[in-house]
């Protein structure tokens, strides 16, 4: 069976300075039209980034949108061309102060596909060094550190409930478990 929905017009909606909001009208597979209306969003990256004494490094962030903090990954929104390696380096560094001397890419998840186009690239980070953390311009957090049973705990008591960073604690509690690498 085709599922795939074939694109008859699309109109942008809004463009802001890093996401857009369109409205397609699509031929369905069936023959009927209808509309779908989406965030064109550039991606973004998530870092498990893990000390020397076996902790995450872990971030405490106000969002807007929900008007509430939430505990977090690093992450950070991937610019127009950049590498996603290069994007998860620069995002640790600004966000924690931290560099690592050694990088895995674990995963890539699309967070909300009923809405939006965006895509999570999930990196692991180990052998990190301080070298002083310079945040963007009305960017404000606090960085801490949190062990990864304590992570997965935080997530069962609902401490942390944020999509991101519950995916993130999973992959690396499987990764560092059963895969061993």
């Amino acid at each position: 069976m085709d599922l795939k929905e074939t694109c008859l017009e699309t109109a942008l909606v809004y463009e802001g300075d890093f996401i857009r909001v369109r409205k397609d009208n699509v031929r369905l597979p069936d023959g009927a039209v209808s509309s779908r209306e989406y965030l064109n969003h550039p991606g973004a990256v998530a870092i498990l980034a893990i000390l020397e004494n076996g902790n995450l490094v872990m971030e405490r962030q106000f969002r807007y949108p929900t008007q509430r903090e939430y505990i977090e990954l690093p992450a950070g929104k991937i610019d127009q061309g950049e590498d996603i390696l290069a994007c998860a380096k620069r995002e640790l560094l600004e966000e924690t102060g931290y560099v690592a001397s050694e990088w895995i890419h674990l995963t890539t998840a699309w967070p909300c596909i009923g809405y939006a186009d965006e895509r999570m690239e999930y990196f692991l980070a180990r052998g990190l060094m301080y070298q002083g953390n310079s945040l963007d311009d009305g960017e404000f957090l606090e960085v801490f550190e949190l062990s990864l049973p304590e992570a997965i705990e935080w997530v069962r008591l609902g401490k942390i409930n944020e999509s991101k960073t519950i995916v993130g604690l999973f992959w690396l509690e499987k990764f560092l478990n059963d895969w061993k690498i």
